[in-house]
């Protein structure tokens, strides 16, 4: 993929039908979590309003998901998420998600091509190839137990609204959490 792909058009009609506007079919909420995890881009458009309703879907299939038992997200940062609507880590929570992504990817490819390039002996080992998809699975889950190890501060919150001083305490404890996670990505390289 030298060349990045324009997102997949998809339009909702009145009826919330989806309609793939590529090849030319109504569509449903597994296809479009196929095409994402396939790696392509989506964006979903009301096509009377001209709305974007990318977002809601996203979060619709996250909730799907979620409600099948095939939980990412555990309860400590769902929480966590739910409580920065109401704070003032509400601005820096997308920053923080999005460079927390944006690591692992990186240090996951990194990983994965350290293991399979050719000058790896191990690569000629038997099993080379599911050892790898362990590898990733182990990556993916990862997210999980680091998003787990949020510190046990906030479960002793009194529920009141954190002063500018907590926000500061917040976006430490943010920091350090990206610190001890690159250090475990630079483990694994």
């Amino acid at each position: 993929m030298a060349q990045k792909q324009e997102p997949l058009l998809i339009k909702r009609y009145a009826s919330r039908r989806l309609y793939n506007t590529e090849t030319s079919d109504y569509v449903t909420l597994d296809d479009i979590a196929g095409f994402i995890r396939d790696g392509r881009e989506v964006q979903i458009i009301d096509l009377k309003s001209g709305d974007d309703l990318t977002r809601q879907y996203l979060l619709q299939i996250v909730a799907e998901h979620e409600s099948r038992g095939e939980s990412v997200l555990p309860v400590d940062v769902l929480t966590d998420l739910v409580r920065s609507y109401t704070t003032q880590a509400q601005s820096i929570v997308p920053q923080f998600l999005a460079a927390s992504f944006e690591m692992l990817r990186s240090g996951q490819s990194k990983m994965m091509e350290n293991l399979g390039t050719m000058g790896n002996p191990m690569a000629k080992m038997p099993g080379f190839e599911a050892m790898q998809a362990q590898q990733e699975a182990f990556m993916k889950a990862m997210m999980g137990s680091f998003s787990g190890s949020t510190s046990s501060s906030d479960d002793d919150d009194d529920g009141s609204e954190k002063t500018e001083g907590g926000s500061n305490e917040e976006l430490d404890a943010i920091k350090k959490q990206l610190a001890e996670l690159q250090k475990k990505l630079s483990g694994l390289g």
